[in-house]
């Protein structure tokens, strides 16, 4: 996510969506490139998702989104399909944070949630801090700095190599040499 504002359709799902329905594990060690993982998020819950969704689309969530398993595929598959972000009621911390980590743009907007419908337009601006659904604008709470910038940068390996001038070829230097 390198724009400050974002534009996309609306997925709308309810509570307590696992990550083993985000993404199916009986693919976690089967499946490894993006193209073939993107295939199957959310397909136990939603069919028309992998088929239908579009790059810059937005899922909207109720709460907990994300509970369950530790696994990052339950991002990365979502990242992979191109949303553009996941706006939700709440989300389960390890979830939020591995969004983070994968560059994942994860926000929290309860009053959106309530007043989106599946297939709205959607708008996020992320300077303004505010979610645009329909005439009507939601303000959500700012993320930090550091994780904007991880988020920015495509995630938290990008977000070091940044940091430390390395290209995407170069080893990260370990210990003292």
């Amino acid at each position: 996510m390198t724009q400050s504002t974002l534009v996309g359709k609306v997925w709308k799902y309810g509570d307590g969506v696992n990550t083993d329905v985000i993404f199916p594990g009986k693919y976690t060690y089967t499946l490894k490139e993006p193209k073939e993982i993107a295939a199957h998020a959310l397909e136990d819950l939603d069919a028309r998702f992998a088929t239908d969704a579009q790059p810059g689309d937005v899922i909207v969530a109720g709460r907990n989104w994300g509970n369950g398993s530790s696994r990052e595929q339950a991002v990365t598959a979502l990242k992979y399909k191109g949303i553009a972000a996941v706006v939700a009621k709440s989300f389960a911390r390890i979830y939020f944070r591995n969004g983070i980590n994968q560059g994942l743009l994860l926000l929290t907007c309860p009053e959106a949630v309530d007043a989106a419908q599946a297939g709205d337009a959607i708008t996020i601006d992320v300077e303004r801090n505010v979610i645009r659904l329909n005439d009507r604008e939601f303000p959500f709470p700012p993320l930090s700095w550091t994780a904007l910038g991880i988020i920015n940068d495509g995630g938290l390996v990008q977000h070091i190599r940044k940091k430390l001038g390395l290209t995407n070829t170069e080893a990260v230097p370990l210990g003292g040499e």
